[in-house]
């Protein structure tokens, strides 16, 4: 029979076998944390103040920032405490309060992704309709829509998985206390959780693709129909940036999902790159190669 029972605390070992890098890891993580932060928060700050990128397109790109901002404010500032401090041990509670910020700020990407690309859309496809489908209460409604889907994603996430009991090691192999590390140290599954996941899939995954999808196949047949090469190359280089962005984190945690469960290092390598490395650079693909944007820092 297994013992079940639930861990009032886990131990998180990224590096242990690492004593001698570890400040070197400190300062590695350290300076992503601060760059990743500046950059995102001049870009809060350039918009707020610039009055002439108060527009549908920029709120968005503000509420980008603000999502890379929660990605590594959630992870790196307890991963660098526990290097400084040598103290491994988080309380349960620490746990899924972290697990909750990060499935929100997750959640609300994959969203904020899909409407990015329908903004794309409106504006090239239906033009003369823009200000009134993409009004500043529109966009408000939006904004509000994004992050409060993403907030009760996670309380009911979160909920089905403290529902469940814990049998295996509660030693986690990972910098931070991820869906996939926690659900290694579950004996059984619940019916509610199974559901979950697959209704997050399906959710925040696929019908956020395939949307996206729908609308840059909509917008690619619109500027293959232009008739100058000048406002082709305009219109797609308006899309261009925000594609990188799409294919960079959609096929970033498609390859999370390939890894196999007991490849350790291979998950630790593409949480860094997943929950630190793409917001940091974010803003250099999309938000900074905006013409508009760069004309502001320049007269701020």
């Amino acid at each position: 029979m297994k013992n079940e029972t639930s861990f009032h605390y886990f131990y998180l070992l990224p590096f242990s076998g690492e004593t001698r890098s570890k400040p070197f890891i400190t300062a590695f993580f350290f300076l992503i944390y601060v760059v990743g932060v500046l950059i995102n928060s001049s870009i809060i700050t350039v918009i707020c103040l610039e009055v002439q990128l108060h527009k549908p397109m920029y709120l968005f790109i503000c509420n980008l920032s603000i999502v890379d901002i929660f990605y590594t404010s959630v992870t790196i500032p307890k991963l660098l405490h526990m290097l400084l401090s040598g103290n491994h041990i988080v309380s349960s509670a620490q746990c899924y309060t972290q697990l909750y910020f990060l499935l929100s700020v997750t959640a609300a990407e994959e969203i904020l992704l899909f409407v990015m690309a329908y903004d794309r859309y409106v504006a090239i496809c239906l033009p003369l309709h823009y200000h009134r489908l993409l009004s500043y209460r529109n966009c408000s409604l939006i904004t509000i829509g994004i992050w409060t889907m993403a907030f009760l994603h996670s309380v009911v996430y979160v909920t089905s998985a403290l529902n469940m009991s814990s049998c295996h090691s509660n030693v986690i192999h990972q910098f931070f206390c991820d869906p996939k590390s926690l659900t290694k140290t579950i004996c059984t599954t619940s019916q509610l959780f199974i559901a979950v996941n697959v209704i997050e899939i399906l959710m925040l995954a696929f019908i956020p693709f395939v949307c996206t999808f729908i609308s840059y196949f909509q917008i690619f047949s619109v500027i293959s129909k232009m008739k100058t090469k000048e406002s082709r190359k305009k219109s797609f280089s308006t899309c261009s940036s925000h594609i990188t962005i799409i294919t960079i984190y959609n096929g970033a945690g498609l390859l999370g999902y390939l890894i196999p469960p007991y490849s350790e290092v291979l998950d630790i390598i593409f949480n860094i790159v997943y929950t630190n490395i793409i917001p940091m650079i974010n803003p250099f693909i999309y938000s900074l190669q905006n013409s508009n944007i760069q004309s502001a820092f320049l007269g701020l």
